[in-house]
């Protein structure tokens, strides 16, 4: 599809190839105009083998390492924003503004990047991931326990909403590309022509293998049906159509995991010391405009009621209202409209009976459902609405507030007395995806983050010093979780590595220490160490997990502690006092400093010549475990835990099992040395 929008029946791409569904199928019409667009239909498509296809297509995936997904995800990434011009110009037929587009559009190009960069830094250059420490099981430490985590076999459905169609289907795709599993998109029908063309585009890349992505275009018709145990489910929508999709028997039966983000009641509270004049009121009443308009209010995560103090209610209604009356309504494309339309107008009259639903108990004291200007447009024509502002006088004694939910540029404002209050009007609304406090006062805040936390996916703390980097209280972002308890679905989607476990099967694997690390590639507690020449003498491809270095011992006298303490200024008494040092439990004397341990460790295990280690970039996991008294004799041993080579440079990392103990055998210290170290490919380059 071009720019220019056209009537056409809709493509899937299925089993390799586009196809067009059977019959006459759902037309969708232009936001603005009211236009036809394009026909929606996927009858006659075989969604079982749909399925099929994609998990055969996913060994391809999954033979990937992390990093090469990463990469790939960054390529694409760079490819849809080459092209992210055609994508506004379509995006105006869903009525979105530029503003809002960008949202849609780069703003889901963004976490593609995001977890592309996520990948590399945060997981492993591998197939699986080593998730947490080895559990020693028996007594002799010949029996350990080792969680791993693995890519499902299945194939990932994402059920996605009208309202972010370009987003909604890259931050999914983001997380279970990387993860190594293939999807099934099936995007709103009202806009999943703007879906489509940039799907189009990523088929079109070649740049993740075949099968890893096919698309749906209309109804699911008996996908579901075919879902065995390996799948994932996600959904985006109406709480009411998550909860059928949920109970579908075969999820049910199999166990498929489910994943839902409904539209929520969001709430956001203006604290008590927000007075007029202060700058967090002045954020508040910001943001609150700014949510009923961006994507003309329809997004999940859109501030649905605004708690404000019953002092300041008032000054709150006025000062939104200023803000709103700069709002113009209108076609995107013209000259100053701010605010476009609805996606389409079946979801406009939606809206409309909800407003109508909530003035039984609140009252509209911004805006109209009928007097209203259109800047541009034909307003019979769009789906169009202006913002609308209600006041609720007693939000406790009218539950609809926080039960109905008009997914458009409405939001209600109410009044609490005290912070209870405050937390109680938030937990009303019985799970939501977010809700943000704009407060200078840190025990207001305190109390109501652990009143309203377990009600919320995310909640945001705004005051003066924040509030001009705030992403905003409707932004959901790539390495925070998104999603919510209750009504709000109760799933998370990304939060950054969190998002990629969904798609992934944790096991525990049981066995011997030199088992566990043949499978996981990781030096385990109690496996065979290998010494011989010094590992740090080797490059990387040369080197095997467990090769070790036993060092040569070094006495640490009391002159040592005392000239490391003037030459470092660490005078704390345990190092220089022996009477105060005697006293103190732990210590029983002078001890020698945690960091002259660790240095003379390093003193006795690095090999000094240059060689293939390039860098030492830090420690991980220290813990000083034996406090080292002058005389005592200190020994070190350095064994290869794992080594991960970086996907596109000529070194890779190497982490190393470090341990130091005593004349007695007591372990001192232990932590990991990490550095980086060249592959003998480049060895000739270097030398």
């Amino acid at each position: 599809m071009d720019a220019k929008v056209k009537t056409n029946k809709l493509e899937s791409y299925t089993c390799g190839h586009w196809q067009a569904g059977g019959g006459d199928g759902e037309l969708m019409r232009h936001a603005v105009t009211g236009a036809p667009v394009a026909v929606v239909t996927s009858e006659g498509l075989d969604f079982g083998a749909m399925l099929d296809y994609g998990r055969r297509s996913g060994a391809a995936l999954r033979r990937l390492t992390f990093h090469d997904r990463a990469l790939r995800l960054k390529a694409l990434g760079k490819h849809l924003a080459e092209r992210k011009e055609t994508y506004y110009a379509l995006s105006a037929a869903t009525g979105a503004t530029r503003n809002d587009s960008w949202v849609d559009i780069e703003g889901g190009i963004a976490t593609l990047f995001a977890y592309a960069s996520k990948g590399r830094r945060e997981l492993p250059n591998g197939t699986f991931i080593v998730d947490g420490a080895p559990e020693v099981v028996g007594k002799g430490g010949h029996f350990i326990g080792q969680h791993i985590a693995v890519p499902l076999h299945g194939v990932a459905v994402h059920i996605n909403a009208f309202n972010f169609p370009c987003w909604g289907m890259l931050e999914k795709l983001s997380v279970n590309l990387l993860a190594g599993l293939p999807a099934i998109v099936k995007p709103a029908s009202q806009t999943g022509y703007l879906t489509q063309l940039m799907f189009r585009d990523m088929v079109a890349s070649k740049i993740f293998p075949e099968g890893t992505l096919q698309l749906i275009c209309g109804g699911v018709g008996d996908l579901l049906d075919h879902l065995d145990g390996q799948d994932v489910v996600t959904f985006t929508g109406s709480a009411s159509t998550g909860q059928r999709l949920r109970s579908h028997p075969a999820i049910v039966r199999n166990s498929v995991r489910f994943t839902m983000e409904a539209d929520s009641l969001n709430c956001s509270i203006l604290g008590p010391d927000a007075k007029p004049g202060t700058a967090e009121f002045d954020l508040f009443v910001r943001e609150v405009a700014r949510e009923m308009t961006i994507k003309a209010g329809q997004r999940c995560t859109a501030i649905r009621r605004a708690i404000a103090p019953r002092e300041t209610l008032d000054a709150v209604i006025e000062a939104v209202g200023k803000r709103l009356d700069k709002v113009v309504v209108g076609d995107p494309a013209a000259q100053g409209v701010t605010m476009g339309a609805l996606a389409s107008l079946k979801q406009r009259d939606e809206v409309r009976s909800r407003v109508v639903e909530l003035e039984a108990t609140a009252d509209l004291v911004y805006g109209s459902l009928d007097d209203f200007e259109v800047t541009g447009a034909n307003a019979k024509d769009g789906a169009f609405l202006p913002p609308l502002l209600l006041r609720c006088a007693d939000p406790k004694a009218n539950a609809a507030v926080h039960d109905i939910e008009a997914f458009g540029p409405v939001s209600t404002v109410m009044p609490y007395d005290d912070t209870a209050d405050a937390i109680d009007l938030a937990q009303r609304g019985r799970g939501s995806l977010v809700g943000s406090v704009f407060t200078a006062d840190k025990g207001f805040a305190r109390d109501v983050a652990l009143g309203a936390a377990p009600f919320h996916g995310r909640l945001l703390f705004v005051d003066a010093t924040c509030g001009k980097e705030s992403t905003g209280h409707g932004s959901p972002l790539p390495m925070l979780v998104h999603g919510g308890p209750g009504r709000a679905g109760g799933g998370e989607e990304m939060g950054g590595v969190r998002g990629v476990m969904h798609y992934l099967q944790r096991t525990a694997l049981q066995g011997s220490p030199d088992m566990l690390a043949a499978i996981t590639g990781r030096f385990m507690p109690g496996a065979t160490r290998h010494a011989g020449e010094h590992p740090f003498r080797k490059y990387l491809d040369e080197l095997e997990i467990g090769d070790t270095v036993v060092t040569g011992t070094r006495t640490v006298t009391l002159a040592d502690i005392e000239h490391f303490a003037d030459f470092t200024g660490d005078t704390f008494y345990a190092h220089m006092d022996e009477e105060a040092a005697k006293k103190n439990p732990f210590f029983g004397g002078r001890v020698a400093h945690g960091y002259l341990i660790v240095s003379f460790a390093a003193g006795l295990f690095v090999s000094p010549e240059p060689g293939p280690v390039l860098a030492n970039y830090g420690l991980d996991n220290l813990r000083f475990i034996t406090p080292v008294h002058p005389g005592d004799t200190l020994q070190v041993t350095l064994t290869c835990k794992s080594k991960t080579p970086r996907a596109t440079g000529d070194y890779g990392e190497v982490c190393w099992d470090t341990t130091v103990r005593n004349q007695k055998d007591e372990l001192v210290a232990q932590y990991d040395v990490l550095t980086l170290v060249a592959r003998k490919s480049t060895a000739g380059a270097q030398s």
